[in-house]
């Protein structure tokens, strides 16, 4: 009977097994795109079918024993103490398992701390980015390009996330996932990463890079990587950093050369002062603001513009006039409303709510806030420079001065709040000398 049941157990497990290998298995270690992570990912198969084997032959031979020499085949148990042989091999296997994971382990962690080439010299870095973690977001900066950003949950994944939002969750694309700025670096770089945090410790992990690191307040730590193909890789914080530990995702975007150089391009400035000039050069052919040559056949057309009446001359000069007062007044309500909201949805929601409630007393409700409502001077000081001692970071050297003065704008005409103040990124400039 027991032989049957035995025969039965083996048939139904090899069919299982042959299912599953037939099967594209998603919880093994992924391969990574990295030149490091293919080494990480061989060592942990290494690992990986060294304990398949022992455990083959650990349980194969308990199994064995108990069905060979069961009672009821009256087995007699052997009587000895020990044997100094078996002693010898289950001591010296061990230690013949150990070295041969040691060796390869060692080598990948010199290799991911000291980088040489095949031919054994150390490996050029050919640009560096600084990374800062924040609670709850990430600060990524091109210290070879002179510029910078932060990286914060999308607006529409941090809405949903919200308790009683109404959304369904798996309508939001990347769920949890995604950013508003992505990290971008080019494709067959080496590339260098400075990591260091501005209030508790973070770590910056992609599974597809082969590490993690680290980000500690007052510590830099190192780390380099070199990705071969271009593509979207995803990550998250890896170290329990307070209440939305959870919500600072990481997507790193890898670009071809070419394209990373008209990326960085746009983010100098380049692309936009070409576009402008274009439009100026076009406005000038067509409104005669530069000296241009004139055809003969074009001076009956250039007597008869000298003929427009005096009317369209005063509206031309009314129009000006506009346009510069609307210069000088600064941003309008409208514009920094629409901006504010979109700021405060993705540096001010996770703390204050969408409904600006809060979470009081540690995140305090901005509906009539003393502060939100009051003394328009304070509020600003408290955005700027943060409250020591408190989950208030200091925003003034995080986000740019048209941003604060948007938000605060925004949370002063918000949630109830009516207090009509309109603040200008001049304000905030002057706030932070």
């Amino acid at each position: 009977m027991i032989k049957k049941q035995t025969i039965k157990g083996f048939m139904v497990g090899s069919l299982l097994m042959s299912t599953v290998a037939s099967a594209e298995y998603g919880m093994n270690l992924t391969k990574g795109v990295s030149d490091y992570s293919g080494q990480v990912y061989d060592m942990h198969m290494l690992v990986l079918w060294i304990c398949v084997i022992i455990g083959i032959g650990v349980f194969g031979a308990m199994f064995y024993s108990i069905f060979a020499h069961r009672k009821s085949k009256g087995v007699e148990p052997a009587q000895f103490s020990h044997s100094t042989t078996v002693e010898i091999i289950w001591t010296a296997i061990p230690v013949l398992i150990l070295i041969a994971i040691a060796l390869p382990a060692t080598k990948g962690m010199m290799q991911m701390d000291s980088p040489r080439d095949s031919q054994g010299e150390p490996v050029t870095m050919d640009m560096t980015v600084k990374i800062t973690g924040y609670q709850w977001k990430w600060r990524y900066d091109y210290l070879d390009e002179g510029f910078g950003f932060l990286s914060t949950l999308t607006a529409d994944s941090n809405i949903a996330r919200q308790k009683g939002s109404g959304i369904n969750v798996n309508t939001v694309d990347n769920y949890l996932l995604d950013v508003d700025n992505p990290l971008v670096i080019p494709a067959n770089t080496n590339i260098r990463f400075l990591l260091t945090s501005d209030d508790v410790i973070h770590s910056w992990w992609v599974p597809e890079f082969g590490w993690k690191r680290d980000a500690i307040p007052g510590f830099i730590n190192e780390a380099w990587t070199h990705i071969k193909q271009p593509g979207t890789y995803r990550g998250q914080c890896a170290e329990l950093c307070g209440k939305d530990h959870g919500y600072m995702p990481i997507v790193v975007e890898v670009l071809s050369e070419s394209d990373y150089a008209s990326w960085v391009a746009e983010q100098n400035g380049e692309t936009s002062t070409v576009q402008s000039a274009e439009v100026v050069e076009q406005s000038q052919d067509t409104f005669g603001d530069d000296p241009i040559e004139v055809e003969a056949d074009q001076v009956t057309d250039l007597s008869a513009t000298a003929a427009v009446s005096d009317h369209e001359e005063v509206q031309d000069e009314e129009v000006a006039d506009n346009q510069n007062e609307q210069q000088d007044s600064g941003w309008s309500m409208e514009q920094l409303m629409t901006r504010g909201e979109e700021v405060y949805n993705t540096q001010c929601l996770a703390c204050h709510k969408i409904d600006g409630s809060g979470m009081p007393p540690a995140f305090p409700s901005l509906a009539g806030s003393a502060v939100v409502v009051g003394d328009l001077a304070k509020q600003i000081d408290v955005v700027v420079n943060g409250v020591p001692g408190t989950g208030m970071m200091p925003f003034g050297s995080i986000l740019p001065a048209e941003d604060i003065a948007a938000t605060i704008t925004y949370t002063r005409n918000a949630f109830g709040n009516d207090v009509g103040d309109r603040v200008q990124p001049a304000d905030i400039e002057a706030a932070k000398q």
